[in-house]
This record gives C-alpha cells, structure tokens and sequence, in this order.
C-alpha cells in the first residue's frame, strides 16, 4: 500500500497513488477542520475557512512531504524526473495525501489523525491565530509564486538570534531558486519567516500587500 502511495502515475501502467490522493484529500480536510474547531472556539466560519484553505494549500502540503523526503522515494518516470518532478509542490502535496490515506486504511482514522497532527497540523498552527492572517499568507504567496514559476520551494534559514531566551530576536533568510533572497526580523522563527517572505514578494514585484486580499 505504502508503494502505491509512492507511485505517480507516470512511473507505469497500472496501480498508482491516484485513488488514494482522492481519499487522503478527504481525511485532511476532516483532520484540520477538527483541529481548527478545537483550536480557535471563537473564530467565525469565515476565519476558519480562511485557515482551513491556508493549511490544505499544495504549498503547505509539500512542505509537509518535504521535511518528510517523501520525494526521495517518490517512483517517478525517468521523463518526470528529468523534469524536476521531486520537487514539483504539486506533485509532492499529492503524495502527502496518498499516504495519509494509505496510514488511514492500514491503521484507521486515528492513525491518520497523529500523523496529520505530527508532520502537517504542528507547524501549521504553531503560533497561527485567526486574525493574523495577513501575516501568515506572505509565506503561502511566496510559495504559490515559486510553484506557479517552477522554482521549487523557498528555504528559509535562520542567520541570527539575539536577546535573552525570553525576547529573543530572530533574523531568517529566504533563498529562492532563481538567485533571489531576502531577509526577515521578528520575534518568533516563523515571524521572521514571514517577514522574509514579505520582503521576497515585494522584491519579486510580486506585491508584499496581496496576500491579504486573498
């Protein structure tokens, strides 16, 4: 099963991960609506399918599969992978979902539920509150952008930490594969993160403001 979830349609004739993209897109989509209804009692609908869009996006997804390698073992054509299909956001959001469907019927709901929890919903919801969504979708923009222009995914790395351990101050770099980088301060990693988002997206003539318009 977990070799069916590995296997992109390109890789051969027959069995491939596509059935289970179908039902793992469903089981996040259940996972994080719980998860957001837990977490934020008093957010309206609207804020929580704002949240909900941001977190099952194809660029948080593959940011999931990424920090998992789930690529690295990904079987793929020699064609799609001549063509960088590792590291398509796309393509690696669309193993995520396989695989989530295939911890699901191998180990059931709940199963699914702590791996979604653990790779997916922990770093999404670190620090996210409803109304901070103009921040938090800089990083999601920035993404979206790479994809749509086949960079691959921005990296991030932080390149300074100063203060006490109670107020600290982070400084992160964002690098892209097209040469651009810029940098972001803040007092958390992810603040920091989105601030170098912010500031690639307007380097990139992008428009840093658009994001909360979405």
């Amino acid at each position: 099963m977990l070799q069916q979830a590995l296997t992109h349609r390109s890789h051969a004739a027959g069995s491939n991960n596509e059935r289970l993209e179908f039902l793992g897109d469903a089981i996040i989509g259940m996972r994080v609506n719980e998860r957001l209804f837990e977490a934020f009692p008093a957010a309206s609908e609207g804020a929580l399918t704002r949240l909900r869009a941001w977190i099952v996006s194809s660029s948080n997804l593959a940011a999931a599969a990424i920090r998992l390698r789930l690529g690295d073992d990904l079987r793929l054509s020699r064609a799609e992978e001549a063509i960088g299909g590792r590291r398509k956001p796309r393509l690696l959001a669309n193993v995520l979902e396989a695989v989530t469907a295939a911890i699901h019927l191998d180990g059931g709901y709940g199963a699914a539920s702590a791996f979604l929890d653990r790779h997916v919903l922990a770093a999404s919801l670190d620090d996210l509150q409803p109304g901070q969504m103009h921040d938090f979708a800089y990083k999601s923009a920035l993404q979206e952008w790479a994809h749509a222009g086949g960079h691959g995914l921005p990296q991030y790395r932080v390149i300074a930490s100063e203060g006490p351990e109670h107020g600290k101050t982070f400084t992160v770099e964002v690098s892209l594969e097209n040469g651009v980088t810029a940098r972001g301060v803040g007092s958390s990693k992810k603040r920091a993160e989105q601030q170098a988002a912010a500031a690639a997206l307007a380097a990139l003539g992008a428009g840093a403001d658009e994001p909360g318009n979405s």
